[in-house]
């Protein structure tokens, strides 16, 4: 049994964010928080911004603090304030601002709350495309600042790597935890109503994307691939999400004539209903750190295919073992892979063992060591 009263008179520990969208980010620490909780902790959720639908599954125990400040390096006055009255045992930042304003903000108060960074991109390839001034300007504080950090955790492997050379800090002073996606709400709401017609029994097998609508997804490479593999069999794919590139890829679908075959029915919070009951789930992505939804849907036995992209795919099917790895915005790989999916998957079984070590509570215990405050079974 977990202990569940054993923290209640100590000082909380703190989690300092912004959560600003429906994004994976989010999410994930409304998973984090709920094992924090179930682990007996006290926890504060220290917010810059509180504009996002997951807050409403925030845990009972979690004590919401708001701060008035709506930019994250604007909030370092504030948050030292906090940091000197609360006194959190330990504060987690997540992202990379966060985590630097963290470090700015217990300078300024004096205590020493120890310090903990959670990173989850692959920063250089999202910056590859910046000028060199822009990449100068974000690598500076982060050169200057990270070595003040106590601990910093990466989602992936392959973000810690290129964390490690960003920050110029060694690769040891990283620790690599996996994001908390199997949750067992993960499996109630995968159990839920069909959320879709095209989901029904009986009806073509369905192709599913799922991300916000950007650059960073390509979802034009996969809607692009999608059309090769209508002209060879009976088929749809739905993209889940929304953003600014919306139009950009309606436009896109309707000049290949997929108007038929293509639904974007936008951001679905029920997202394990849909992917429990899709044929196929792809991610086409230019650049990751751990991809949760392809986490989601190893977890729900759904057969996966995704690009080979910096950072988190190729750890997650064991460089193409448990499903196949193609080029970035490569469409003809993908749809081939799309095809050979579709006729051979992988047992669900398989699929299912693949991600075992990205359970909720498997990551929570594993955060509260790198915190210094680790649970323990009574």
């Amino acid at each position: 049994m977990l202990r569940q009263d054993s923290s209640r008179h100590q000082r909380p520990i703190a989690v300092f964010a912004s959560f600003s969208g429906a994004g994976g980010v989010e999410r994930m620490l409304i998973n984090l928080l709920h094992g924090f909780v179930a682990l007996g902790e006290r926890v504060d959720l220290v917010l810059v911004r509180a504009e996002s639908p997951h807050l409403a599954q925030l845990p009972a125990g979690v004590e919401r603090r708001d701060l008035r400040a709506r930019q994250t390096l604007l909030a370092v006055p504030e948050l030292a304030h906090y940091l000197r009255t609360r006194r959190p045992r330990a504060l987690l930042a997540a992202k990379d601002r966060a985590g630097r304003a963290a470090v700015l903000a217990r300078a300024l108060s004096g205590v020493d709350t120890r310090l903990v960074l959670r990173l989850g991109t692959n920063l250089s390839t999202a910056m590859a495309e910046r000028r060199a001034i822009e990449r100068w300007l974000r690598y500076g504080p982060i050169r200057r600042l990270y070595p003040a950090l106590d601990r910093i955790v990466a989602v992936s492997e392959g973000v810690a790597d290129d964390t490690a050379r960003i920050a110029r800090i060694p690769r040891t002073r990283i620790q690599v935890i996996r994001n908390p996606v199997i949750t067992p709400s993960l499996y109630e709401a995968a159990a839920g109503p069909c959320p879709h017609p095209w989901l029904a029994p009986g009806q073509p097998p369905v192709i599913l994307g799922a991300g916000r609508f950007q650059r960073q997804k390509d979802f034009p490479t996969l809607i692009r691939a999608f059309a090769r593999v209508r002209a060879n069999r009976d088929c749809r794919l739905m993209i889940l999400g929304e953003g600014g590139g919306r139009a950009g890829l309606e436009t896109l679908i309707t000049e290949l004539g997929l108007s038929a075959d293509v639904a974007l029915p936008g951001f679905q919070p029920q997202l394990p209903a849909y992917l429990a009951r899709a044929a196929l789930f792809v991610l086409s992505s230019a650049w990751e750190g751990s991809p949760n939804v392809l986490t989601e849907a190893l977890a729900l036995g759904v057969p996966s295919i995704s690009t080979d992209c910096p950072s988190g795919p190729s750890e997650i099917l064991a460089d193409g073992r448990h499903g196949p790895l193609v080029p970035v915005g490569d469409v003809a790989a993908l749809a081939a892979a799309m095809l050979e999916t579709l006729d051979q998957p992988r047992p669900a079984s398989e699929l299912r063992a693949a991600v075992a070590e990205y359970e909720w509570m498997h990551s929570a215990r594993s955060y509260l060591e790198a915190l210094g405050v680790a649970a323990t079974p009574v």
